[in-house]
């Protein structure tokens, strides 16, 4: 892991001058950890485990409905993290977003040969959009669980990222590899899917 394709001191610098204070702060401390690790203190990369690892195995739980490989693919992601460690990039984004855009691409590789999702991160709280007053939560839980299973790949992952992860738009763009706009269209497709999903289950209007 000698290669180095940028230079850590002008990204220490950029973060400095172009990110608020508290992102800037957490990016030059990640950078840091980043560099030591390139430079042969491998164990430092533990701490980029240990602050990652619960929200990489929550997004993956969200994305892949099988509680028994999650972590084993969240493995995976921190073993091509590190593996690829030198291809990251800070100028380009913040290493929480380089990491979620290879656990999104590993969940969806999961869910390709797996074809389910789970909802088991779901806000408990009801909101005026759910048909609470007939249905049970179980029920509709179940309902939505069934309908998510059935959106296309590309809006399941934005309605993930955005509804069960609560990732601002942008960050969610940069993970996809798509346009803010496009994003904001596959959100509003997933939920009017869903909508119409759950009004035929329901067989009257939500």
């Amino acid at each position: 892991m000698s290669i180095k394709l940028w230079n850590y001191d002008d990204c220490l610098l950029y973060n400095l001058e172009n990110t608020v204070f508290g992102v800037g702060k957490l990016m030059i401390d990640e950078i840091k950890i980043i560099k030591a690790v390139l430079d042969g203190d491998v164990e430092s990369f533990r701490d980029l485990v240990c602050r990652y690892e619960k929200p990489v195995i929550k997004m993956v739980k969200n994305i892949v409905d099988d509680h028994h490989i999650c972590e084993d693919i969240a493995q995976e992601v921190f073993f091509d993290a590190y593996r690829k460690l030198n291809s990251y990039n800070p100028s380009l984004s913040s290493f929480s977003t380089w990491l979620f855009t290879i656990a999104r691409n590993k969940s969806l590789n999961a869910i390709k040969k797996k074809r389910h999702f789970s909802i088991d991160n779901m806000p408990e709280k009801s909101s005026p959009d759910c048909p609470t007053d007939t249905l049970t939560q179980n029920e509709f839980y179940c309902q939505l669980d069934e309908a998510l299973r059935k959106l296309p790949a590309k809006h399941k992952t934005a309605f993930v990222l955005a509804e069960l992860e609560q990732l601002p738009y942008e960050q969610i763009a940069q993970i996809e590899g798509i346009k803010l706009g496009t994003v904001k269209s596959r959100v509003s497709r997933a939920k009017e899917k869903l909508r119409v999903a759950l009004k035929r289950a329901k067989g009257s209007d939500i």
